[in-house]
């Protein structure tokens, strides 16, 4: 539904260590990276921006990945949590979502809730 996201970040380096462990599982790979941004996405076509903004003061958003199956989501939730993501709840199914609702969240480095999901 969306062409692409951005999220501010107030630190570049670590973000984009984090987002490049829990986003491998998922297929989706840095596609640029410079001082002020990086994007990730598919090979060649990056869907999701971070953007620098060292004095950062944010609430959070919440974005969810596609993932192609169970095993996909919890690597990324471990390969997150290796990476310095939070645990905001473990792969595992989500039956008050809907009855094959598969997903694991997780808080970036910048308070952001991101979230692996399957259906």
């Amino acid at each position: 539904m969306y062409d692409h996201i951005g999220l501010k970040v107030s630190n570049l380096d670590n973000s984009v260590r984090f987002y490049e462990a829990a986003l491998a599982p998922l297929g989706y790979v840095l596609c640029s990276k410079d001082e002020t941004g990086a994007g990730f996405g598919p090979k060649g076509a990056p869907a999701l921006w971070l953007y620098l903004h060292k004095d950062l003061k944010s609430e959070g958003a919440h974005v969810a990945f596609r993932a192609p199956d169970h095993a996909a989501i919890e690597k990324f939730h471990s390969d997150g949590v290796k990476a310095g993501g939070r645990d905001n709840g473990g792969a595992g199914p989500r039956a008050d979502y809907s009855p094959t609702y598969y997903a694991a969240f997780l808080i970036d480095p910048d308070g952001n809730n991101v979230e692996a999901v399957c259906a």
